[in-house]
């Protein structure tokens, strides 16, 4: 039976930490296997990340591919088949959308014309597409942006 005071690791799970500089019989005495001098072969060397020895480093080797815009806005989809949840008359705006879980990140909110609408819908967002303004409209309701 297992139980705390017989629990062991796994044979060959654990691997003792190799002991250098302990004589030439254990195979890495005399230089520890730091090899000659060099700064390797000082205490306290670090080079810093993606270094190389003095070699032109590989991040500046490659080029530099396209272009990222940092004014990028990105929006949140929202689609007419999930306007439906609401009922109908109601004002859909970026608080309702909130609270109905659709939307969970703050930024603008763009409504797509993926499916139908059945119901007569006050939209209120930042922007709608062309094809979901006329469904929407369509159906009854109206568009504010």
């Amino acid at each position: 039976m297992l139980t705390l005071n017989n629990l062991a690791p796994s044979e060959g799970a654990r691997k003792a930490k190799k002991r250098v500089g302990r004589g030439p019989g254990s195979g890495s005495g005399k230089t520890a296997a730091r090899g000659h001098k060099g700064a390797r072969a000082r205490s306290g060397y670090s080079a810093r990340a993606g270094f190389e020895g003095g070699q032109m480093p590989l991040h500046r080797r490659l080029p530099k591919r396209g272009f990222n815009n940092i004014f990028k806005k990105i929006c949140t989809l929202i689609s007419l088949d999930q306007l439906n949840a609401f009922d109908a008359g109601t004002v859909v705006d970026y608080e309702t959308l909130v609270a109905a879980g659709y939307v969970k990140k703050a930024g603008p909110v763009k409504v797509l014309a993926n499916g139908e609408i059945s119901k007569a819908l006050k939209v209120r967002v930042e922007k709608v597409s062309q094809g979901a303004k006329d469904k929407i409209i369509a159906a009854g309701g109206s568009v504010e942006e």
